[in-house]
């Protein structure tokens, strides 16, 4: 497929017009690799000769460099399959050399070139039958790659530009830019005797989106068409070779692969690169492996050393790259693309690739360049005796944790270890940076080294925190031997009483990670209870080991629900007050705090501990810091009736395909999905945290609940109920007694008046409602009043007013809309009833309820219109099939479409409709 070469056909087509009436010419096509030079000839006689024009072809090759006259040969024989007969007779009768050439009665010699005297003769032959050939009709001569030709045809085609005048002749001959100089002197001779040299230009996005259509057989998406474009830089090989993989790994031409095309590093492409840079001059492929050897991080005068050229040497080298299109015009020389690195280091042998590194390894560091530039070369070795490398890859390693790449870092740590066999006190130390490093994303491997460095230490401080170096397991199941690690390591530092200084610092550290280990344990929570008591009423924040002992004791106490949420709020708010919010956190203890925070509803001190995070921040978040503050801007936002913000958080975490989802950071995005009501995220937030290996009752139980929702949701009512009763069971067995983290009694409470049992759904209602006051959290309180208000009919208009009044002077609006609601709908009729319905349908519609709005004036009895009116008939469609529980996949394959139309059906829908997702919809469409 040719495009965008209509000027350089027009040139051609008007130089054939012209050879017609005697005026020949010498066109050369140039342009860089891969630009299309071989197609534009091989399309060339198609697009602009007619019937009359005579087309000889000839292509040269590396390997064909030594065969004499081969490039005339093929020519020759072009010319004499286009022969008539009686041409050939003609032809048959002469005797000069050319014509024994032509016929193959006569084989030069293939490795030493041809004396002076038959080269002559053969030229002088040549001449006479091109100008008999081309006497009824004009000759397009097509020679391609021209560096490449052998030396004898090169002569002889030196000598045919100099001598085509008043011959009817074209020819046309391509160049590799940058290879002007890699043949014989007369390539730039013949070069520069053209009468038109034709430089190929870059396609244009059109011409890339043309070239996506043909290929693919479909239309490419405008973000797919740019991202095309931008890799390839309107190179036809380039782009040839990207389409060619993006259909071998299955991807259409959409905008969710634009991203891979731009990883993308096709292996044919990278074989033709490699095979060109083996035919380049030894100076070339010198600067192009040191290029590679530095990957980026080297001046060109550092390259220029790499490579061993002076710098006249090392511009020409550099040049002839760039001409070629493999380098970006930039200050320090680049590839365009990371599949030109690829090419080139597969043209290395493994010894050759450890030789460039370590010699880069020794110009970098002796260049005074930052470790973490040396630490890759020194990777990249397989053995290094250099007296300076372990030092410079603990400070790469050192280096690459503060950039938040851990997995780097202990790369870097491991090398040195296997370099640093002594089993002492400097190997221990290396083995605690290890575990460092492994802690923040494997933390079986961090335990394990910690295990190892602790008989090496020598001092019962270094073991103490050497031990605390394992991160602890929130809410997971920890290592049986960690329990015993830390109090070994708290017996060694002596007695609690005889500790200060940092020997207090780690015994209180310890004692707050021993006593979280048995946070199921419900005779460990009772001491911690005991614990918290005994620090009094204000207890000391100043150290953080002070602090981290008392977000263990606070959450402990939630959990339990035998601290009143208002005094554990002011505790952990306390505790956020002395406490930064920097990246890293989701590794220690301040998570426990922020969770107490969530359950005891103080979720304006989260909000601007959070926005005070932000602005701490100097990157974007990563990993498990990523989903965990993504988790808690969820919850802020919902618990705030920001359901639309709270969702776009939630699917960001999602979005985070190798994020580390930890344990309170499930817990929470658990919950808020929960209290959004949508089945389809629910089963994402399943499917995603299903794929880890989580233990531990407060994982299980959060996810238990969320599977019971969506069961209930699509109709499964027993199986939910089941579930949530062996759940609660399990949570009572560890003395777990607080619903404002494990919300199953409001649900079971639900599901049991949905199948009739109401006995049973009021004893729950009663238990709630004795935890709910014991915790004393307002909208904690006014769930379990409505819960039970609503089963007592008109009984409950008491728990209903009671409920108003606690939500009169807090910030729960939205509670307080649906509130009022129920009460107005258990008044009956009546003023007060009207009264009520009309401040509920005012608070729900500043809080964006459209939905509760609608239940407000159905309860004043004012007539409802369909609000599905407004949809298209396609809208309406999709959300039926969607409040039926059908996920948009199942809704795709049931009208034969992309998931992504259906994605933008539901949002149509949910802008029409004034609602912010699924959990809405049941509300919104008429019973």
């Amino acid at each position: 497929m040719l495009l965008e070469r209509e000027r350089e056909l027009g040139r051609l087509a008007a130089a054939l017009s012209a050879a017609r009436e005697g005026d020949s010419s010498v066109i050369l096509l140039s342009g860089p690799l891969g630009i299309g030079r071989t197609a534009l000839l091989r399309e060339l006689p198609r697009a602009v000769c007619t019937a009359d024009v005579r087309v000889l072809r000839a292509n040269a090759a590396p390997m064909e460099r030594d065969f004499v006259f081969g490039v005339v040969r093929q020519l020759l024989d072009s010319l004499l399959s286009g022969a008539t007969e009686t041409e050939r007779n003609r032809w048959a009768q002469r005797s000069d050399r050319a014509i024994r050439l032509m016929l193959g009665a006569d084989d030069p010699p293939t490795v030493h070139p041809p004396s002076e005297a038959v080269f002559e003769e053969c030229l002088h032959g040549l001449r006479s039958l091109l100008a008999d050939a081309s006497e009824n009709a004009p000759l397009l001569i097509l020679v391609d790659d021209l560096q490449w030709v052998d030396l004898p045809s090169l002569r002889w085609l030196a000598d045919v530009a100099g001598w085509l005048r008043g011959l009817r002749v074209v020819l046309v001959c391509t160049l590799r830019d940058g290879d002007g100089g890699t043949g014989h002197a007369l390539v730039p001779r013949i070069a520069s005797a053209a009468t038109e040299t034709l430089r190929l230009a870059p396609l244009s996005p059109d011409a890339t989106r043309a070239m996506i259509r043909e290929r693919c057989d479909a239309a490419g998406h405008e973000e797919y068409v740019r991202a095309c474009h931008e890799v390839s830089r309107g190179n036809p090989l380039f782009l040839t070779s990207l389409l060619l993989g993006m259909e071998a790994q299955g991807h259409p031409p959409t905008a969710e692969h634009a991203e891979r095309v731009r990883t993308l590093r096709p292996a044919g492409l990278r074989e033709r690169l490699a095979s060109h840079l083996r035919t380049r001059p030894r100076a070339v492929r010198d600067v192009a492996v040191a290029i590679a050897a530095f990957g980026g991080h080297g001046d060109p005068a550092l390259i220029r050393k790499l490579a061993g050229l002076d710098a006249p040497g090392f511009g020409a080298a550099r040049r002839a790259l760039r001409e070629a299109g493999l380098l970006a015009d930039t200050l320090q020389p680049r590839f365009i693309h990371r599949v030109v690195q690829d090419a080139v280091e597969s043209t290395l042998s493994v010894a050759e690739r450890e030789r460039r590194h370590a010699a880069a390894a020794d110009l970098l560091y002796t260049n005074g360049r930052p470790a973490e530039q040396v630490a890759d070369h020194l990777m990249a070795v397989t053995g290094t005796v250099r007296p300076w490398a372990a030092t410079v890859l603990r400070a790469a390693a050192e280096y690459a944790i503060r950039q938040g790449e851990p997995e780097r870092a202990a790369r870097y740590l491991r090398r040195v270890l296997l370099s640093h066999r002594d089993q002492g006190e400097t190997r221990a130390r290396l083995l605690v940076e290890l575990a460092i490093a492994e802690g923040l994303f494997d933390h079986e491997a961090c335990r394990r080294h910690i295990v190892q460095a602790v008989p090496l230490l020598t001092t019962p401080e270094d073991r103490a925190a050497a031990v605390l170096r394992i991160p602890p397991p929130l809410l997971g199941a920890a290592h049986s031997s960690c329990p015993e690690l830390l109090l070994s390591a708290s017996e060694g530092l002596g007695p609690p009483a005889e500790r200060d200084g940092p020997a207090r610092e780690l015994g209180l550290r310890l004692e707050a990670r021993l006593r979280h280990y048995g946070h199921e344990n419900p005779g460990e929570l009772a001491s911690a209870m005991e614990r918290l008591r005994g620090l009094g009423d204000e207890p000391a924040l100043d150290s953080a080991a002070e602090r981290e002992l008392l977000a263990v004791l606070l959450f402990s106490g939630t959990l339990t629900g035998r601290l009143p949420a208002a005094d554990a709020a002011r505790a952990a708010g306390r505790i956020l007050e002395r406490e930064p919010a920097v990246p890293g956190r989701a590794h220690t203890v301040l998570p426990l705090v922020v969770a107490t925070l969530f359950a005891a509803e103080s979720v304006d001190v989260v909000s601007s501990w959070l926005s005070s995070e932000h602005q701490n921040r100097r990157q974007n978040t990563a990993g498990a810091d990523a989903v965990l503050l993504f988790a808690e801007r969820a919850f802020v936002l919902v618990s705030q009736s920001k359901p639309t913000l709270a969702r776009e958080y939630v699917e960001r975490a999602l979005a985070m395909a190798d994020a580390d989802w930890r344990e309170v950071s499930t817990m929470i995005l658990s919950s808020v999905v929960l209290e959004l009501r949508d089945p389809a995220l629910s089963e994402q937030v399943l499917a995603r945290a299903g794929r880890r290996r989580l233990a531990g009752l407060a994982l299980t139980a959060s996810l238990r609940i969320l599977q019971a929702s969506v069961d209930a949701q699509r109709g499964l009512r027993a199986q939910a109920l089941e579930s949530l009763l062996t759940c609660g069971r399990q949570l009572g067995a560890s003395g777990w007694r607080n619903s404002a983290l494990f919300p199953w009694r409001p649900q079971a409470i639900g599901l049991y008046q949905r199948v009739g049992d109401s006995s049973s759904a009021l004893r729950l209602a009663d238990e709630e409602l004795v935890w709910a006051r014991a915790w004393g959290a307002p909208a904690a309180l006014v769930r379990a009043l409505r819960l039970k208000g609503r089963l007592q009919g008109a009984q409950g208009v008491p728990l209903l007013r009671e409920a108003v009044t606690v939500l009169r002077d807090s910030s729960f609006e939205l509670e307080l809309a649906r509130t009022l609601v129920l009460l107005g709908r258990q008044l009956g009729s009546g003023a007060e009833a009207e009264a009520v319905l009309r401040e509920a349908g005012t608070l729900a519609a500043a809080c964006g309820a459209p939905w509760l709005v609608e239940r407000a004036e159905h309860g004043l009895g004012a007539p409802a219109e369909p609000r599905t009116a407004i949809l298209t008939r396609s809208e309406r469609k999709v959300i039926t099939l969607v409040s039926r529980g059908f996920t948009n996949q199942e809704i795709a394959d049931e009208f034969g479409v992309s998931s992504r139309a259906v994605e933008k059906h539901l949002t149509n829908s949910y802008r029409k409709l004034g609602i912010s997702g699924r959990h809405e919809l049941a509300d919104a469409l008429p019973a």
